[in-house]
């Protein structure tokens, strides 16, 4: 069967969107589109979709689809898209949109073609991330090397290109803002093919992906920040479409949003966000990228409200700004950032773009007086290059993403993860240049320059940065390079950048050191103010890891709800400081155990979870020992242990030591589990168990026969 390219077609189509354009009615429009079917589907036999590929990875179905068998009789939207593209996800409510207006019995199925962009892109877990962040419940088909993208030529993401039910090339839509021609040509392709009686009612067997998601605490967490007191975090849970206020500890204090997704300003149980993504924190106001709202959200902790002060919900194509926040249209917001004095400045993905949102009255480098409220572009021509200047309107980003302010001496600046040109920028926030740090590539519009190599300035390869932050104690920027699934350095004087943590490799494990850890695409992280400890979003893996840059370990920080503010430390499990637990812990005194110096004592915990329960994955459930007043017994022990299952009972030794300093001493054996069962948050509770020990003067020396049963239900 001979096939043809979106070249073939364009002769055909462009007659027609010019003639589009000079329609004045609705009912003009639809006829040109019938006239333009009936001449293409003339053509049709000369004008055949290459199938797809065999042995392709499929998603969302119950297996591998074909143009001409499974999919015979439908009117078929191709979506070449890669889950990296702003513009892709741009277009996504238009497809979910037109998912609701026609099914597959309608006719009309819509078949996302994943075309990588990065390397890390092929790879079919992490496409299945996206599709479960995204929402996408078509089928979507993993064509790794591009092979469909060749054959029909397309150019860039995203292109939609729809075919008829004989797999008849129609029509090509390139790039965003085309939702009207969209359900144009799709209304006209059915209405013109039904009366031909060539449109198939069958169902298309779907298996959804996201059906198979466990319950977690969070869901693709995009950004973390720490308030400066250190006392809380601000998690944007953007799965869950809410923001999260935890202390360091991780108990939950505010859920904000969260009841799915939309856009509804007021209390914290009664507003909605849509996936947001950066969060800045001062006092006790927090501002919101809303990202697919596109709208910027400020949460009031005191009055316990969220209010939008920018965006008017609808995706904005405006790049200059300037008008009161509530009256700008702006487009895909993906970090903000307090910038003095008062400014908000704002990573304006969606445009390309540095934007600034005033606070209060003030002027920008090199402009004018501004009211406050007023919402206005500062860097970036709106052009989608890695290009360099020293006046900041004609330079250009490529999606930036992540923002962290530097205001000490000598850079006074705005550090930018420029996430489509790989590589981290400077906007100078004394006269607005904006400059090179590390990574891309010299030429401006090559964003194809990335990889995975440290070094300095122009010779650094990162794959699609994320997130940036500036440690006021060290004087470096950390950088969630998201693609090689690593966090490094960069130190701004040299320009050198240096792996601190991950393998390289998508993965899970909380590793022995810095190196040994793996993350999974983290999309952002924070300093704490003492540059002890270093936050990060570890967005696929929906976790907090928590890295002491002191001790090099790392850990993953619980998130739950509880009765009490009074917790365990915030670096559990994998390393314990002044354990304590919740003061409403249950305490189950044991019976008196008559010991001598020397004995090894055995306990099995024996725990019950409620029915359906399940230990959460992510926040590893443990178990640690403690005394009051006699902790010359823990001396040598080993003092804590992860829970892992509760098939196998976890097995505590404690050797007592050869002489006791005081007698009857009371050995604690301390429990946190953390639970979730379907539909419900990560549940933390604890128990304590009270071991009273008696001295005796016979010898009982050695190992006991049996272990010793520490039960207990929860």
């Amino acid at each position: 069967m001979a096939t043809c390219s979106l070249n073939d077609l364009l002769g055909l189509q462009s007659p027609l969107e010019g003639a589009l354009q000079e329609a004045e009615s609705q009912e003009e429009r639809e006829r040109l589109v019938l006239e333009y079917l009936e001449k293409v589907n003339g053509r049709a036999a000369g004008l055949r979709a290459p199938d797809f590929s065999p042995g392709l990875e499929w998603l969302n179905t119950d297996g591998s689809l074909s143009l001409y068998r499974a999919l015979s009789g439908k009117l078929v939207v191709l979506d070449f898209f890669t889950y990296c593209c702003i513009n892709c996800m741009h277009i996504l409510p238009n497809l979910h949109a037109l998912e609701k207006r026609y099914s597959d019995t309608d006719g009309l199925v819509i078949i996302g073609v994943h075309s990588a962009k990065f390397p890390n892109e092929k790879v079919l877990d992490n496409i299945k991330s996206a599709v479960l962040r995204y929402n996408i419940s078509h089928p979507v088909v993993n064509d790794a090397d591009a092979t469909l993208w060749q054959e029909l030529q397309v150019s860039c993401w995203p292109t939609l290109v729809l075919l008829g039910p004989q797999g008849n090339l129609l029509f090509s839509l390139v790039g965003e803002g085309h939702k009207e021609n969209l359900f144009l040509f799709s209304s006209m392709a059915l209405k013109f093919y039904k009366e031909r009686q060539e449109i198939k009612e069958h169902r298309i067997p779907l298996r959804l992906y996201k059906d198979s998601l466990p319950p977690s605490p969070l869901l693709f967490p995009g950004k973390v920040v720490a308030d400066p007191s250190g006392d809380t975090l601000v998690i944007s849970d953007t799965g869950h479409h809410r923001i999260l206020v935890v202390s360091k500890d991780g108990q939950i204090l505010h859920t904000i949003g969260g009841r799915g997704s939309g856009w509804k300003d007021g209390g914290f149980s009664e507003c909605l966000f849509n996936s947001p993504q950066g969060v800045a924190i001062r006092g006790n106001t927090i501002y919101v990228a809303d990202t697919e709202n596109h709208l910027i959200r400020k949460v009031n902790l005191d009055t316990l409200t969220v209010s939008t002060v920018a965006g008017t919900s609808n995706q904005g194509v405006d790049k200059e700004g300037g008008a009161q926040g509530e009256q700008q249209p702006i487009s895909s917001p993906w970090d903000v950032a307090f910038g003095a004095p008062g400014v908000l400045w704002i990573a304006m993905a969606g445009t390309h773009q540095i934007w600034a949102l005033l606070l209060e009255e003030g002027t920008l480098p090199r402009g004018s007086l501004l009211a406050a409220g007023t919402c206005i572009r500062f860097a970036g021509s709106g052009n989608e290059e890695n290009r360099n200047n020293s006046y900041p309107h004609k330079a250009g980003f490529a999606q930036p993403s992540g923002l962290a302010v530097c205001s000490a001496d000598p850079w006074n600046c705005l550090f930018v993860a420029d996430s489509e040109s790989s590589c981290i920028r400077s906007v100078s926030l004394t006269e607005g240049a904006v400059k090179h740090v590390v990574g891309g590539e010299r030429d401006p519009m090559d964003l194809f320059a990335f990889g995975d190599i440290d070094g300095k300035g122009i010779n650094v390869k990162l794959q699609h940065p994320l997130g940036v932050s500036w440690s006021h104690k060290e004087g470096i920027l950390y950088v969630a390079d998201s693609y090689n699934h690593k966090i490094k350095t960069v130190d701004p004087k040299s320009k050198s950048c240096v792996t601190l943590a991950g393998t390289g490799t998508a993965g899970n494990v909380p590793g022995p050191s810095f190196t040994d850890t793996s993350f999974n695409e983290p999309g952002g992280l924070c300093a704490a103010e003492d540059g002890r400890l270093l936050y990060v979003a570890d967005t696929n893996n929906h976790q907090i890891k928590v890295l002491d840059l002191e001790t090099k370990m790392v850990s993953v920080l619980p998130v739950f709800s509880a009765e009490s503010a009074d917790v365990v430390d915030s670096a559990l499990p994998l390393r314990i400081n002044n354990p304590k637990l919740p003061k409403s812990t249950p305490n189950v005194r044991l019976a008196p155990l008559s010991v001598s110096p020397g004995r090894t004592l055995h306990y099995s915990l024996d725990l019950k979870l409620p029915a359906g329960a399940k230990l959460t994955e992510g926040a590893p459930s443990f178990w640690f020992l403690f005394t009051e007043g006699h902790d010359w017994l823990l001396t040598g022990q080993k003092t804590y242990g992860e829970i892992g299952t509760l098939t196998k009972p976890s097995q505590i030794e404690v050797t007592l030591p050869l002489q006791f300093p005081s007698a009857d001493p009371e050995l604690r054996v301390g429990v946190c589990v953390y639970y979730c069962t379907e539909g419900t948050l990560c549940m933390m509770k604890s128990v304590s168990f009270l071991q009273p020990l008696h001295t005796s003067t016979r010898d009982t020396s050695g190992s006991s026969t049996a272990p010793l049963l520490l039960s207990y239900a929860f």
